[in-house]
């Protein structure tokens, strides 16, 4: 029987009793053992619950320095267990099923059913003290993500401490993460804690964790699995409590596949995967996002003698919506700050939104294969084709309408005015 998850308790209990009720169990003569140490921490509480209710068994816990041990503690499920137990269910069960966003959460502002599941899942995730891997492109709210399940899980009030992988050169790696002594190698005159123990007891958040170099992928499978870390010329290992979130834009899934990443690393961190939608899959957020940052910024203008709020047109508002936000969310953010400096007056119009976007062509992209997100405009994106080649002919022409016209295979300079007119296109001179 194939499991839908493996935290998922309803799913994991499903599994184990149709195993062993299919192999004639409990009977007469027949002594069960449950090993304890494999799998995720959801599995370990089903197999103590099956061994003192339904299959009765001997539980085992394996390790290195300690070998086989036998795991010996009795209880009666029924007084001691279960009243408090069933208490504390309820009382989570209440709390990730309630109306309405969770405070932790609510600083995601959306609206689409994508991001929604994406929110129910890491409610449910961050009560379970378990690593968590999020997925999704650059600028979609990975660490906003991190800092809600930390703040929703047991370990709020302790560190959350944010390491962004990819800013760590290959040979610091591990000191950054791991730590150092003194003399462990050329430079280190100091020992260093690393990351690990600055947030023993809260969160460790590793950002782009795809972009690890191999020995620090080696030595984070290890903490994870031994919860010790080895500092860079250390001989005795130290006991870290860490719950690890990490984050890439990259496809882990595809990295495994060419050895640039480590399965059994990949699978350590994705107890708990969040799939996070870019800004041209959430159906209405643009709008919700554009009037949440505009009222920002606005509302940190009023600080600022100079500044002056801002209102955006009608015409400005459709040109944001067309557009395909590669940069996701922090993208959008960004371009309403430049648009709302960039504006002389109260009103952000086209030409501010227009200006204020950045196009980054990128290889895989091309004026055909832009999505079909709310917002677009066939019209509009006419218009950008055809006021890039207006600009480009005056730039070549000298800013020489006949010449420009002639490059523009119009029949005369009139019909190039009519056009510059309706486009919004000045001489470039």
């Amino acid at each position: 029987m194939a499991l839908d998850s493996p935290i998922n308790y309803a799913s994991i209990y499903a599994a184990v009793t149709a195993n062993l009720k299919k192999a004639g169990l409990p009977r007469d003569g027949v002594q069960l053992t449950f090993h304890l140490s494999p799998g995720t921490p959801a599995m370990v509480v089903i197999w103590i619950i099956l061994s003192k209710t339904r299959f009765p068994a001997q539980l085992i816990q394996t390790s290195r320095e300690q070998g086989l041990e036998s795991v010996d503690f009795s209880f009666d499920l029924a007084s001691d267990f279960l009243p408090e137990f069933l208490q504390r269910t309820e009382d989570r069960i209440a709390r990730l099923t309630q109306g309405g966003v969770a405070p932790e959460f609510s600083k995601i502002i959306h609206r689409s059913t994508a991001v929604r599941q994406q929110i129910d899942m890491a409610r449910r995730i961050a009560v379970l003290d378990v690593p968590v891997l999020v997925l999704g492109e650059t600028g979609t709210g990975k660490e906003l993500f991190a800092e809600a399940i930390h703040a929703a899980s047991r370990r709020a009030g302790k560190e959350f401490v944010a390491v962004n992988c990819g800013a760590i050169s290959r040979e610091l790696a591990s000191s950054e993460l791991f730590g150092h002594r003194r003399g462990a190698f050329t430079g280190a005159v100091t020992d260093r804690k690393g990351h690990f123990l600055e947030a023993n007891g809260g969160t460790l958040f590793l950002d782009e964790v795809g972009d690890l170099p191999p020995d620090a992928q080696v030595r984070l499978l290890r903490v994870l699995q031994t919860g010790e870390v080895m500092p860079l010329g250390a001989s005795k290992a130290i006991k870290v409590d860490v719950r690890v979130v990490a984050a890439t834009h990259r496809d882990l899934a595809a990295d495994v596949v060419t050895g640039r990443f480590r399965e059994d690393l990949f699978h350590r961190l994705a107890v708990g995967m969040l799939h996070l939608p870019p800004l041209r899959e959430r159906e209405h957020d643009t709008a919700l996002l554009i009037d949440h940052f505009l009222a920002q910024i606005n509302a940190d203008a009023r600080g600022c003698p100079e500044a002056q709020e801002k209102k955006l047109s009608a015409n400005a508002r459709k040109i944001l919506l067309s557009h395909a936000w590669p940069g996701n969310v922090r993208e959008l953010y960004h371009t309403l700050v430049r648009a709302s400096i960039w504006s002389p007056g109260p009103t952000i119009d086209a030409e501010d939104a227009r200006a204020a976007l950045l196009h980054i062509q990128r290889p895989e992209e091309n004026i055909l294969g832009r999505p079909l997100t709310q917002g677009f405009d066939l019209k509009e994106l006419l218009d950008e084709v055809a006021r890039d080649y207006v600009v480009r002919a005056l730039q070549q022409s000298g800013d020489k309408k006949s010449a420009a016209a002639e490059l523009l295979g119009f029949p005369n300079y009139q019909t190039l005015g009519n056009w510059m007119k309706r486009l919004g296109v000045e001489s470039t001179d």
